[in-house]
């Protein structure tokens, strides 16, 4: 019987790809390089479905009333079984998937033998138990055919959390459906929201990466440190800018050290742990007159050394155990104290230790960095508590460090330079962009140092690098410093920019100055001369502006010589209201530099009298008791508020009167009297002293019509004074503050008076002033002078007014006292208060005289009473015409009665 062979039947055209069969068996399932998927009832079968899935399909797997096909745009695609529907796209490769199966326990889709050695997932594929993972397994025979084909990728490809198959509880059988991407022509991304930046790894400033052979450790502004591990040789190299500090230094690198910091005193090295050996700190103090000038620490096991840092006198390291451990150079262990999240890097800069650590997780592409600031030394405390880092969108940070002068900074992956501002509350504020610098995309700049003066940015340029290759050794290049402000190319913009950046980096002078470091004249007074002379062209270019409140505005940063030196140059200006507008301001200016040098003295004092009650804290002692006062000094106190209400009506008191407040905490504070006190006591002399001894009875003063002739003396020696100032020429001179209040007496020596509006009443006053004997005059001179208490201030500028004058005899008296201001703040807080006492000392001596001094004769008494009967005579015949009645009886409802 011949053999007969049937024709084969050609489902595709172009050649079927793949078959499987239906669950339940029911009908078999076929695709093809056509494109289509046919669904055959049985063999016999001669008009299939056909499923349009694709250009060509090449696998396909039936599971679950779900068809899953692998086509040519290289994506698996899902579609509805048996009506065809598109149900979404699976997954998608970079190459087209040749074959898609289920195993046979339903838990996820399997390919481990077909995926090429060359795709990145090789060897990334781990079972981690979950049920609804897609993993591979052992696979179809088929595999091991095309299993060289680097060209094709396969299912097993397909991620761990891509979730494609759900396992239902109750069936084993049953399969879940598929999440459903969306069709598009690049891949879809499962989670859409944010997504967290990867840690930066911790860092020492100033070295390049680890895993170089030849690599540098740390490079500052004290010299280099070079790290060398090859076959020939693994050492250390140590090379200082400076040869005075030390001498170069080879050291072998026998522990493998990663990690160093460099200062003038010592060499910090660390390594990480082994299996062997634990992390190991090692220092080399220079200035030890031991035998062995090194010391090693070992860490804890399981704890990791990941930062390092030398400061004045002490090293510090930061842990994996999220610790930072502080030694001294001598390698005696001190504090330690916890960190909120793990080390970035660490810095150190005198008694500074300044720590970067992450503060939480960051978000599409940020750090979220936190940053401490402390000072360790005898008074340790905590500048920066944790506060956030400010840092470029996208970027990490590159340096950490400190300014040669001390002021905390640091640099990003962006090339921001950032500086911590002292004068805004220890803001950052940016200083320099040294990508502005760079010629190409790909080029950098490797900071190495800052200096804040001379402005300087000490950097390396690399070409097409982020840091410099150890030789040819590399050229260090210095860079500008610019802060961004607006408007730069204009002439406003440009000094407004030179202006804030001088005092951005000069507030290193007053943190030095408060910290005990004594600092040049020069250094502290050249900034200023430089801020106030931009200020001052600022000042004229608003006013070639005719931008008046911007005037006023930049007189406000200015110095009392410099508001000074506006005035004038409104004045010739023409512009009058400016003018009067800026003396207002040069009146509050006077007023607040006087108010503060008080506190300033009575801060000192007040010191002073707490230093010395501490430890007798139950004793009373002069400097804490509250001045009780006796009967007998209560007598004396009368007696001499009685002759000097006599003095009063002979003299005139135009400095208020002041007498000791028995409530007042310091001895040299005075309770005020004012003027209108003061006249009434004039205007009551009938009141008779009891304590006083005279043979003869004060003759009654002249009667008069008007009410106001009581107060004549008191109006008779304000004139005269006026006349005084009147005949002065107008110079502005700051005021002397006077205990009432400040800036209204400040006032009458900044308001320009005018010679010639009221000169007939000058001569009135002269004449007046003509007919008193000189010695009342004098007499009435020292009387407000000497009736204030002076400060120890100004004791001290009395005695070197002289020398100011000598060194700068061009100084009028505004600018004598601004000069003696400068020089007595410099004196110590021991000088100073030696003339704050002095003061105090001649207050009170002043005080025992007056109550001491001796009764006057009775011939005295004679003499100034007719010298007090012709003046009131003399001021009767030049007495002006008597009001009528009607004022008179109005005004005399304002006099002073006596009871």
């Amino acid at each position: 019987m011949p053999s007969e062979q049937k024709p084969m039947r050609y489902g595709h055209t172009e050649g079927h790809t793949d078959v499987c069969f239906d669950d339940s068996g029911s009908c078999i399932v076929t695709c093809g390089s056509d494109g289509d998927v046919r669904i055959w009832e049985n063999l016999d079968d001669d008009d299939p479905k056909s499923i349009n899935v694709g250009e060509k399909a090449y696998s396909c797997a039936l599971k679950n009333g779900k068809l899953i096909t692998a086509v040519s745009n290289n994506t698996v695609q899902i579609h509805t079984f048996p009506e065809g529907a598109p149900d979404g796209i699976l997954t998608r490769f970079t190459m087209n998937a040749n074959h898609v199966v289920f195993n046979n326990d339903d838990d996820y889709l399997n390919g481990d033998m077909i995926e090429p050695p060359s795709s990145p997932n090789t060897g990334a594929n781990e079972d981690h138990g979950d049920d609804d993972d897609l993993m591979p397994t052992s696979g179809h025979p088929r595999r091991a055919i095309i299993d060289d084909d680097d060209n094709s990728l396969d299912i097993g490809m397909i991620k761990a959390n891509s979730n494609l198959l759900e396992k239902e509880e109750d069936d084993d059988d049953q399969i879940g459906g598929f999440p459903a991407l969306p069709t598009s022509s690049t891949q879809q991304p499962f989670y859409d929201g944010p997504r967290p930046t990867p840690r930066q790894k911790p860092f020492q400033s100033g070295s390049t990466p680890v895993h170089l052979m030849h690599r540098f450790m740390v490079w500052n502004s004290v010299g280099i440190i070079r790290c060398y591990n090859d076959e020939q040789d693994n050492a250390i190299d140590i090379e200082f800018h400076d040869t005075s500090i030390h001498h170069a230094t080879h050291l072998p690198n026998s522990l493998n050290h990663t990690m160093a910091d460099l200062s003038t005193e010592a060499i910090l090295l660390a390594c990480e742990s082994t299996e062997e050996l634990a992390s190991k700190l090692h220092c080399i103090y220079f200035s030890s007159w031991d035998a062995n000038k090194e010391w090693t620490v070992d860490m804890p096991k399981d704890e990791d050394i990941e930062a390092i840092c030398l400061g004045q006198g002490w090293a510090a390291c930061a842990t994996s155990a999220l610790l930072v451990r502080l030694f001294t150079v001598g390698g005696v262990q001190k504090e330690i104290f916890c960190l909120p999240g793990p080390v970035v890097s660490m810095a150190g800069h005198g008694e500074q230790l300044m720590v970067i650590y992450h503060r939480g997780t960051g978000f599409d592409g940020d750090q979220c960095l936190g940053v401490q600031l402390m000072e360790l030394g005898k008074k340790k405390k905590q500048i920066l508590h944790g506060d956030p880092l400010s840092l470029t969108k996208k970027s990490y940070l590159v340096w950490v460090g400190f300014s040669a002068e001390g002021t905390p900074c640091y640099v990003d992956s962006e090339g921001i330079v950032r500086m911590l501002n002292r004068g805004l509350g220890n803001t950052w504020i940016p200083v320099c962009n040294t990508r502005e610098h760079c010629k190409g995309k790909s080029d950098h700049y490797w900071v190495v140092g800052i200096h804040e003066n001379p402005q300087q940015l000490r950097c390396i340029p690399c070409k097409g690098a982020r840091f410099p290759p150890t030789l040819p050794r590399p050229a260090v290049a210095i860079l500008p410093f610019t802060l961004p402000y607006c408007q730069v190319t204009t002439e406003k913009g440009q000094m407004e920019e030179q202006y804030w950046r001088s005092v951005v980096f000069h507030n290193y002078v007053d943190y030095l100055s408060k910290n005990g470091y004594e600092l040049d004249e020069n250094a502290k007074s050249q900034p200023v001369k430089e801020q106030q002379e931009l200020l001052m062209k600022l000042f004229a270019l608003s006013c070639k502006l005719e931008r008046e409140f911007r005037c006023v505005e930049l007189a406000d940063l200015m110095t009392q010589n410099v508001v000074n030196l506006a005035i004038k140059y409104a004045s010739r200006s023409r512009r009058l209201n400016l003018a009067q507008r800026l003396s207002e301001m040069a009146v509050e200016k006077a007023s607040e530099l006087a108010t503060a040098l008080e506190d300033e003295e009575e801060e000192e004092e007040e010191d002073f009298r707490t230093h010395l009650n501490a430890g007798y804290s139950t004793s009373a002692t002069e400097w804490g008791r509250l001045p009780g006062r006796s009967a007998q000094q209560d007598q004396e106190m009368e007696e001499a508020e009685e002759t000097n209400g006599y003095e009063e009506a002979e003299g005139t008191p135009e400095v208020p009167k002041q007498r000791p407040n028995p409530f007042s905490k310091a001895v040299s504070s005075a309770e005020v009297i004012t003027p209108k006190s003061a006249v009434i006591a004039s205007s009551s002399q009938g009141r008779v002293n009891p304590f006083k001894v005279s043979s003869n009875k004060k003759d009654p003063l002249v009667p008069s019509s008007n009410v106001l002739d009581t107060m004549s003396k008191y109006s008779k020696k304000i004139s005269s004074s006026r006349a005084v100032n009147k005949q002065s020429s107008p110079v502005i001179k700051p005021l002397i503050p006077k205990p009432k209040s400040k800036q209204a007496s400040a006032a009458s020596f900044f308001q320009v008076r005018t010679p010639g509006s009221s000169e007939k009443r000058v001569g009135e006053r002269e004449e007046k002033a003509g007919h008193e004997p000189p010695e009342v005059q004098v007499t009435a001179q020292d009387n407000t002078e000497n009736k204030r208490p002076k400060t120890g201030f100004q004791m001290w500028l009395e005695e070197n007014r002289a020398n100011i004058l000598t060194d700068n005899p061009d100084l009028n008296e505004a600018e004598v006292i601004k000069e003696g201001m400068s020089r007595f703040r410099i004196l110590s807080s021991e000088e100073r208060m030696v003339w704050t006492e002095k003061a105090k000392g001649g207050a009170v001596t002043d005080l025992t005289e007056d109550k001491k001094r001796k009764r006057p004769t009775a011939a005295e008494d004679e003499a100034k009473k007719n010298e007090e009967q012709k003046s009131e005579d003399s001021n009767v015949s030049k007495k002006k015409k008597p009001l009528d009645q009607a004022t008179n009886v109005r005004l005399s409802s304002f006099a002073f009665k006596q009871s």
